[in-house]
């Protein structure tokens, strides 16, 4: 018998130790601005010569820029779109606005 309730606490222990392992918490992660771009994007918007635009708000990623700033398409790229505040070209996405990545 005490075999047996040894047996069984050891399994529960095993069994709890990985069940433990197991378990995930996801957060939703602050923007780093740590987005991997597909290299034609990046080459793309650094080759255009488009105008900057003048702005007072925040320029970082997950920042959204007003309907008032142009935003331009990358061709045959979904998802992506661009435009040049204060000197600095962005990254965003065309619909929302939203800045995904600001080029340095």
């Amino acid at each position: 018998m005490r075999k047996t309730m040894l047996a069984a606490a050891a399994i529960l222990t095993i069994s709890s130790a990985a069940f433990a392992q197991s378990t995930v918490i996801v957060t939703d992660p602050a923007p780093t601005g740590s987005v991997v771009l597909p290299g034609e994007v990046r080459n793309y918007v650094m080759e255009q010569n488009t105008p900057s635009v003048v702005y007072d708000g925040d320029i970082a990623v997950g920042a959204t820029l007003p309907d008032t700033v142009e935003v331009h398409t990358v061709p045959d790229m979904d998802g992506y779109g661009y435009t040049v505040v204060n000197e600095r070209r962005v990254i965003v996405e065309p619909k929302t606005h939203r800045i995904i990545q600001v080029l340095e």
